[in-house]
């Protein structure tokens, strides 16, 4: 699955840290495309077992972290076990199956 990333059309750069969720019943090659994502901030990408990101060349992967995590099955206990984590999430999204994944980020 391909995870493009991009700021919101008010911001011109992301330069804020950033923690994706990546979570999927089966293990899956995550491969990140990016696009005016600030170099050397943290970003942190947390994904289901057996599953791994792949960073495009010259982007950001050396100011990324990636781990993987066992995350609780449904996904009401998914968002409660994230907000608890982390205090916030800013958006959830659930595909049934998807080639491509697009995430506008931002304020």
């Amino acid at each position: 699955v391909t995870l493009h990333l991009n700021p919101i059309s008010s911001v011109h750069i992301h330069q804020k840290p950033l923690v994706f969720l990546l979570n999927s019943p089966l293990p899956l090659v995550w491969k990140l495309k990016t696009e005016r994502l600030a170099p050397g901030t943290r970003r942190v990408f947390l994904v289901s077992l057996g599953s791994v990101v792949q960073f495009e060349k010259g982007n950001f992967s050396l100011s990324a972290e990636t781990e993987e995590k066992f995350f609780p099955e449904k996904n009401e206990h998914l968002l409660q076990w994230a907000q608890k984590e982390y205090g916030a999430v800013t958006s959830f999204t659930e595909l049934k199956i998807s080639r491509n994944i697009y995430i506008k980020v931002g304020e």
